[in-house]
């Protein structure tokens, strides 16, 4: 798989979940990790926490280096609304509008991050 396989994977969870269904947690989870990878690799750091529980959780964007406890930045939200998210289903706006996303502390709003990569034609 290249390196933008997240985004078919993310697209066939994604249209899972929007119908209703709940795909394999197996796919949630790789679907979920394969669009972290790609948000560690553009925005590497440490100061702020990006978690979709229960399937993983990364540290982003360049700062302040966090070690132990809760990080000073957090975001959080299911894995619908991440890859809705990563895949530009869903803006960064919409989304803290409707509470689907927990940002708090000082560079948690990833607006400028999203959707990652280039999900061609989706």
């Amino acid at each position: 798989m290249g390196d933008d396989a997240w985004i078919e994977r993310a697209t066939v969870v994604l249209a899972a979940l929007e119908s209703g269904r709940e795909p394999p947690k197996d796919d949630q989870r790789a679907a979920v990790k394969g669009a972290l990878a790609e948000l560690v690799a553009s925005a590497p750091g440490k100061s702020v926490e990006v978690r979709i529980p229960p399937y993983a959780a990364v540290q982003v964007i360049e700062g302040a280096t966090h070690r132990r406890g809760t990080p000073p930045a957090v975001v959080e939200m299911n894995t619908q609304t991440w890859l809705a998210l990563a895949l530009g289903r869903l803006t960064w706006a919409e989304a803290m509008r409707d509470g689907r996303v927990h940002a708090s502390g000082a560079r948690s709003d990833l607006s400028g991050l999203l959707p990652l990569g280039t999900p061609g034609g989706i």
